[in-house]
């Protein structure tokens, strides 16, 4: 076999156990941390000794290195012991042997060091092992030494001091506890400033930790000197190097990442930003001989060193540290520039899509590689349309929202995350009992014009179908909603007896032509008027003011009319539909639209669809003309000429032979009255005159009638 794969694997790092992913080829061991992305790679020809050993109650494996160094992976199976023996004994000639540990709880043994590591036995077996690379200090006061240990935040449980008492032999010409703390130094991880620094620059501009700073570079650790903390990196923590250009073109951020973060008291630190200006330049020489920077640096540095401050300094670090500077890579927004300015939290800041991932500089400093991105989500910023955030959702849980981001950006973002191969969300998916709801402007619920031209153009297209073919569902729905009905609850707030559905068309449309003719007027009894009543009738009449939106004439669908031929691009959506949900598992309406609309965007032949769509149009041209040749149309034309509710008023003015010309008798007369005596000596008020003029005939006749017969005109 070539390669064993673990993805389930643990490593121990100082005191705590960081989960991973275990790679083993033939010719190293690659262990990746899930959290940080940090890559350890082993050498074969590195290898001392291969064991294998209980770990944190599992079977693991430790690897010692020729240069001391020991590592230790866990969470293996019993079953493993013989698929890595056999891997390790054919690929790299070493041969794994269980490494047998001491159970007993006494507290007398042998101190031992080889490598990089101290061993404690009991009976000749490990009780346990202290890696020195984990300790910070070491002290001694007569017989007792006493180890102190890096703290690890990410541990649950971390060991900060540990203590050995070393008997003395007063013959003895060798201090054994001098002896024993000799070893740990030499082997310890203590940051101390011995010699000179290899270059030193001074005053620069820190963004977090916020100051100015004098960075001292040492061969094995970084040294910020401000005027009120100091603070000391060592070199293995610096996980990557960024180079990164302001948005304005004039400055430029230096950004390194660390694990674990320096700290100030509470306040961790997991990023280093230094800001530049590229006019600023400075010459540095280096004190290292020529040997060292040929043989340690690989001739990647000179003896002295000029140009832009920024340039030196990148080039500095990247030689010394040993990372590659990550800089923008092909992403560009709207303005040019490889940044896009947004808000996160309560600072403002700017957000460089890389090509591994995404930074934001400055406060809070955040970087998220796409590996550990669940899913994105593009949403609207508050209800503006002028702008929208970016949810990013992490596999741990952890959602990141970037706002504020104007909306000319959202279609190279938009292009940028799926060109990634990202999983964009839709959170705004809705579902009923009856069927589900897709909201189109998921995706694109960020901005007020849509930046994807090709789903505005199915969209428009689906109209010009719809309306062609007949009545829509939305105009139906506008429809359902009239305040001028007299059964909604609107007009029942103006009338306190709102008119039947019968009448509801003539009252509220303006219609006081005497229409209560053909009505037999309401039984009313003597002292029941209401003042209030009486105003509630009256306020009606603002109902009726001409302002006031009419009902629309509901379309009457032609099952005959030829229906409107597809479109070239609809043609190509139907051949490709089924493929891209075969494709895409799972994809809404709205994603397969817009996927069918970036794939047509990118087909240079499309005469297949544009031919089929010009001989549907010629059909459809064709038999539209059979169609009206043979008086299609002309009735809904005819009824559009004669609206229902003249034609209602029309039929409602026809005098009925039953009743006496007095009954005519308007609705704001009638309900004004108090009782019936009252209304025989009172006038009518004067009609207004209608359009009509056959209405306006019969409403004059009606009126003089019921002067006639009052006595009081």
């Amino acid at each position: 076999m070539d390669f064993l794969e673990y993805p389930e694997v643990v490593k121990e790092e100082k005191g705590g156990l960081v989960p991973g992913r275990l790679k083993l080829t033939n010719q190293s061991v690659i262990f990746k941390n899930n959290k940080t992305g940090k890559v350890d790679q082993i050498q074969a020809s590195e290898i001392e000794s291969v064991r294998w050993q209980r770990l944190a109650a599992h079977p693991g494996l430790r690897i010692l290195l020729k240069s001391g160094v020991l590592h230790r992976f866990g969470g293996f199976q019993d079953a493993d012991n013989e698929k890595l023996g056999k891997f390790f004994q054919t690929n790299f000639e070493e041969e794994i042997k269980n490494k047998e540990l001491c159970l007993k709880g006494w507290n007398w043994g042998t101190a031992k060091f080889v490598g990089n590591v101290l061993s404690f036995d009991v009976d000749k077996n490990t009780a346990f092992e202290v890696p020195l690379t984990n300790v910070s200090h070491c002290t001694n006061a007569k017989s007792e030494v006493t180890l102190e240990f890096h703290q690890n935040d990410e541990a649950a449980v971390s060991l900060m001091e540990l203590r050995f008492h070393i008997p003395t032999d007063p013959n003895g010409t060798v201090d054994p506890v001098q002896a024993f703390v000799d070893n740990v130094l030499a082997k310890a991880s203590i940051i101390q400033a011995t010699g000179d620094a290899i270059v030193t620059f001074k005053e620069l501009q820190c963004l977090t930790p916020r100051g100015r700073y004098d960075i001292k570079i040492f061969p094995s650790f970084i040294q910020l000197h401000g005027k009120t903390f100091d603070y000391k990196i060592p070199l293995d923590s610096i996980l990557r190097l960024f180079l990164l250009p302001h948005k304005d073109n004039r400055q430029m951020f230096f950004v390194l990442s660390l694990d674990p973060p320096i700290k100030q008291g509470q306040t961790r630190y997991p990023f280093l930003i230094l800001l530049f200006s590229k006019e600023d330049e400075t010459t540095v020489e280096l004190s290292l001989s020529e040997e060292d920077i040929k043989e340690k640096y690989d001739e990647k540095l000179q003896k002295e060193m000029s140009g832009p401050t920024f340039e030196v300094i990148s080039r500095v670090m990247k030689a010394i540290v040993q990372r590659k500077i990550t800089v923008p890579g092909s992403f560009k927004g709207h303005s040019g520039t490889h940044a896009v300015t947004c808000s996160y939290r309560a600072g403002n800041g700017l957000l460089y899509p890389l090509e591994r991932g995404i930074i934001y500089v400055h406060k809070p400093p955040v970087h998220i590689r796409f590996e550990e991105i669940a899913n994105i989500n593009f949403a609207r910023s508050g209800g503006s349309t002028r702008s929208f955030d970016i949810e990013i959702e992490t596999k741990t849980g952890v959602v990141h929202t970037f706002s504020s981001i104007e909306k000319e950006e959202y279609g190279r973002l938009y292009d940028f995350t799926s060109g990634k191969k990202l999983r964009i969300k839709n959170r705004d998916i809705k579902t009923t009992k009856e069927k589900p709801v897709y909201n189109e402007e998921l995706v694109d619920s960020d901005v007020e014009d849509e930046p994807d031209a090709y789903l505005q153009r199915v969209k428009a297209e689906g109209r010009e179908r719809e309306e062609g073919g007949g009545s829509t569902d939305e105009e139906s729905s506008d429809e359902s909603f009239a305040p001028e009905e007299s059964g909604s609850e609107v007009a029942e707030e103006y009338d306190s007896n709102p008119p039947t559905s019968s009448d509801s068309d003539e009252d509220y449309e303006g219609s006081d032509s005497g229409d209560e003719s053909d009505k037999p007027k309401p039984e009313k009894k003597p002292k029941e008027k209401k003042p209030k009543e009486a105003k509630k009738s009256r306020s009606a009449k603002t109902v009726k003011e001409p302002g006031m939106r009419k009902r629309k004439p509901k379309k009457e669908k032609d099952e005959n009319k030829p229906k409107r031929p597809a479109s070239a691009y609809f043609l190509y959506l139907a051949d490709n539909r089924e493929k891209i949900k075969k494709e895409n598992p799972g994809i809404s309406i709205t994603e397969i639209t817009k996927k069918a609309g970036e794939m047509w965007k990118e087909v240079t032949d499309k005469s297949k669809w544009e031919e089929q769509a010009a001989e549907g149009k010629k059909k459809y041209e064709k038999a539209m003309a059979e169609y009206k040749a043979s008086g299609g149309g002309s009735k809904a034309k005819e009824e559009q000429r004669t609206p229902k509710k003249d034609k209602d008023r029309k039929s409602s003015t026809v005098k009925s032979p039953a009743k006496s010309p007095g009954s005519f008798k308007s609705k704001e007369y009638v309900s004004s009255s108090s009782d019936s005596s009252d209304d025989e000596s009172k006038s009518p008020k004067k009609k207004k005159a209608d359009s009509d003029s056959d209405d306006k005939m019969e409403i004059d006749d009606a009126a003089s009638g019921s002067g006639n017969e009052s006595g009081s005109d």
